[in-house]
């Protein structure tokens, strides 16, 4: 039987009257006599939103989320106000797992701040879609950087060739009229050093944070912070160029950092103090180094040096839009008004930006340097 007929059979046999609950005794037997098996993560949930309700029942729109593998923010909550009835095993204590149930306990465990969560998770997970946009992403910006090291035969510093800053894919102030500056940017990297921070960054914590939320959230979370990065430099920062994936970088570490800090009590990665001081720690260190080549260039003559403020406004989107993607794990963004707020602000921010652009460098006298 497939889901939808049985979605049919449990409201005519099991709900004749529509009042909107079902016995769990009666599902049940009807599970059992269809052989429709439930992983446990599933059957868990059905006996915590058994224990919600006084008279042993579950609402039929619980149970077709619980079944359609969808969780709204009700359906949290009834978990959560029954969630003494789930099982007290935790994933750490499963035994026996391969070697890729083991990695995906670990992502879980890394990402997740609710056991509950972990278990459907770890049950829920496949491997299709694979997470391919984060490493897609990091292979495009090694191969730029090979192609761009070899022409040059220069691996640090590389923006004082001015071969370097010619590339159509660096943002330039001179050329904000090409509009796909404004993201190809994130493909070109000061040097080494700016290059395998944050490949390292992308595969750490992208990577898990793609397996658990989807391509699709933290796609919108990336692209998000790097547009801003780039429309943050061209109002605040107007005569610098922009290069390297930062602004994207440092939206997906601030999000898990603060979601890391609003869970402190729920998450068991290991040495979690110790991973949040170093990445603190290297996250400013490369925020300092922007601003001493953006400033102190040893190479003044080369001209205004990339701008650093990708870097905080990938911070601001991170803890605003990309801290809410991380909370509603298997929740519907559109049915929050919080999320319809930062949108809002966000597309506000854009519209400022464009107009900014168009206008605001004529009618302040911006002296622009040179095109490269």
């Amino acid at each position: 039987m497939d889901r939808s007929s049985l979605f049919q059979l449990i409201q005519e046999q099991l709900d004749p009257d529509n009042t909107g609950f079902i016995a769990v005794e009666n599902f049940t037997s009807l599970v059992e006599h269809h052989e429709l098996q439930l992983d446990p993560s599933k059957l868990d949930m059905l006996f915590a939103l058994v224990q919600n309700n006084e008279d042993g029942q579950v609402c039929y729109q619980e149970l077709i989320e619980l079944m359609s593998s969808k969780r709204s923010s009700s359906f949290r909550r009834a978990i959560a106000n029954g969630r003494r009835t789930l099982q007290r095993e935790i994933l750490l204590d499963e035994t026996g797992l391969g070697v890729y149930k083991r990695f995906v306990r670990y992502v879980a465990y890394e990402i997740l701040p609710c056991e509950t969560d972990r278990r459907w998770y770890f049950h829920q997970n496949r491997l299709c879609p694979p997470p391919i946009f984060m490493a897609i992403i990091t292979i495009v910006q090694i191969i730029v950087f090979m192609c761009y090291g070899i022409m040059l035969n220069k691996w640090v510093l590389q923006t004082y060739q001015p071969d370097f800053m010619k590339s159509p894919l660096v943002y330039h102030p001179r050329h904000r009229h090409q509009v796909w500056r404004f993201f190809s940017y994130m493909f070109m990297h000061v040097g080494l050093e700016q290059l395998g921070f944050n490949a390292l960054l992308q595969l750490m914590i992208g990577v898990p944070l793609e397996m658990v939320h989807g391509i699709l959230r933290i796609s919108l979370l990336y692209m998000a912070g790097v547009v801003a990065g780039s429309l943050t430099v061209s109002i605040t920062d107007m005569r610098a160029p922009v290069v390297g994936g930062s602004g994207g970088v440092y939206a997906l570490c601030s999000a898990h950092l603060a979601n890391v800090v609003m869970n402190w009590a729920g998450m068991r990665c290991p040495y979690k103090l110790l991973r949040m001081i170093l990445a603190l720690v290297c996250m400013s260190s490369e925020v300092g180094r922007a601003v001493w080549l953006r400033f102190s260039p040893p190479l003044p003559s080369s001209g205004p040096q990339p701008s650093f403020m990708a870097h905080l406004s990938g911070a601001v989107v991170g803890i605003s839009m990309g801290l809410l993607i991380l909370r509603s794990y298997e929740e519907s963004l559109q049915k929050q008004c919080s999320w319809w707020v930062i949108v809002f602000s966000f597309i506000t921010f854009l519209l400022f930006a464009i107009f900014w652009n168009i206008f605001a460098y004529e009618l302040l006298g911006v002296q622009l340097p040179p095109a490269p």
